[in-house]
């Protein structure tokens, strides 16, 4: 294997020079591989396999963090061969230790996501506050939105079957 590091294997393809992008796809892919066996992954996926992410050029470097519950989610799908409920928009910044974190924008994002008609959403809980008092309430009715402290409520929220995953705890 000729991946970036021994360790993980992973191939990085950034056209953004952004070390909060980097963190944010190292923490998801750590995450994922540490609790591999609970999602049903292939023990030898990581000896046989590279992953490669790409970050577009037109994304916003400071919006980086905001997409560790996205790239997880995204690296558990692509991994276990099962797809995410459709219609779902996400945000949140994740710790190695799987914790979801809050972010910045809510009202923003909120908006976005019902203005092109998206009408699940998953919100860091630590956001509850931003999201009730800076989203209209007329916006929040029409929309279910799950606020989650952690990856596995993550999954439970953007899968119709959590791949595999039983209960999953924090570690740290």
């Amino acid at each position: 294997m000729h991946g970036l590091s021994q360790f993980l294997q992973f191939a990085l393809c950034i056209v953004l020079v952004c070390v909060c992008t980097l963190s944010v796809q190292l923490a998801a892919l750590a995450w994922v591989r540490s609790h591999a066996t609970e999602l049903g992954i292939a023990s030898d996926f990581w000896e046989r396999s590279d992953i490669h992410v790409h970050v577009p050029a037109g994304a916003i470097p400071k919006d980086g963090p905001s997409a560790g519950v996205t790239m997880a989610t995204a690296l558990v799908s692509l991994l276990t061969g099962r797809a995410p409920r459709s219609s779902l928009a996400m945000t949140g910044e994740i710790s190695l230790s799987g914790r979801v974190l809050p972010v910045g924008g809510i009202k923003e994002k909120v908006l976005a996501a019902h203005r092109v008609g998206v009408r699940t959403l998953i919100l860091p809980r630590r956001n509850e506050k931003s999201l009730m008092e800076d989203v209209p309430a007329a916006v929040r009715e029409v929309m279910t939105i799950h606020l989650v402290d952690s990856i596995p409520e993550v999954l439970a929220a953007a899968f119709d079957e959590v791949p595999s995953l039983r209960e999953v705890e924090l570690t740290g």
